[in-house]
């Protein structure tokens, strides 16, 4: 058996029905498979990410195919050829939860309080909401992260408590389960 070819294929364009089911089908129809994928309504635009793996010649015909299921769909499409991620074995798996009143530079300096330990974000995502009984803006962001098996992790998670409470946020680290 051969080693898969993998393809790294985002999509956007505005929102209407059918959208995952034609590009869904597209993909299916050229042998090949989504190892992984993330799709939202952002605004008013559909968004979408995925991860394909198949066969170099299915891989191939897909990337042709994907600029007519595009155009059909109305959508701007880019593909990028990639490599099957290395498993990081001395790396553990945490969440991390934020919970804030909405104002600009969350996501950007929780970010940058990870990436001056040197732990990569792995998954993040976040959503703006206003609170049920207030309407206070909120904004909400959850992360997953790879933290060094070297690190101590309850100095970081002394530290990134102490980050949240000088930004006047509320935050939570906890291995990741499952």
């Amino acid at each position: 058996m051969s080693t898969p070819n993998y393809l790294v294929v985002t999509a956007i364009g505005q929102d209407h029905p059918g959208i995952v089911r034609s590009f869904t089908k597209t993909i299916t129809e050229h042998d090949c498979n989504i190892e992984d994928s993330r799709m939202s309504i952002l605004g008013g635009e559909f968004a979408m990410i995925l991860l394909l793996s198949g066969h170099w010649n299915a891989i191939a015909k897909l990337e042709t195919a994907l600029a007519r299921v595009g155009d059909s769909l109305a959508l701007q499409i880019s593909a990028k050829h990639t490599d099957q991620r290395q498993s990081q074995p001395s790396m553990l798996s945490y969440q991390v939860e934020v919970l804030s009143i909405d104002r600009p530079g969350i996501v950007h300096q929780t970010a940058e309080f990870f990436s001056r330990r040197q732990i990569n974000i792995d998954n993040l995502s976040s959503d703006s909401y206003h609170a049920a009984h207030t309407g206070t803006p909120m904004f909400a962001l959850t992360m997953m992260v790879n933290i060094p098996s070297d690190l101590s992790i309850a100095d970081l998670r002394d530290q990134f408590l102490d980050f949240c409470d000088e930004m006047n946020m509320d935050g939570i680290i906890e291995p990741l389960r499952g």
